[in-house]
């Protein structure tokens, strides 16, 4: 499995969504249950599945697929 696809099983577990549904419009606004539980969940999912921990300000950031994409670059996750 890749990056991409890592990265879109994250997504996929822990929205419970398809990955036709995710994308540029995927974000914190517009997806119904993306609340601080999820959000917490999304981050644990992403230190396990790429083995990194993002700091805080990272987690903050992480507000739609596109951003998540961009926190992950930071730490040489390419997807």
């Amino acid at each position: 499995m890749d990056n991409r696809d890592k990265y879109n099983a994250v997504f996929r577990d822990v929205f419970m969504v398809d990955d036709a549904a995710l994308g540029d419009t995927f974000e914190k606004d517009s997806v119904d249950g993306w609340d601080s539980v999820r959000q917490l969940a999304l981050t644990a999912a992403l230190e396990d599945s790429f083995d990194i921990l993002l700091d805080a300000e990272d987690i903050l950031e992480l507000s739609s697929y596109s951003k998540g994409k961009e926190v992950l670059r930071k730490y040489g996750v390419e997807l």
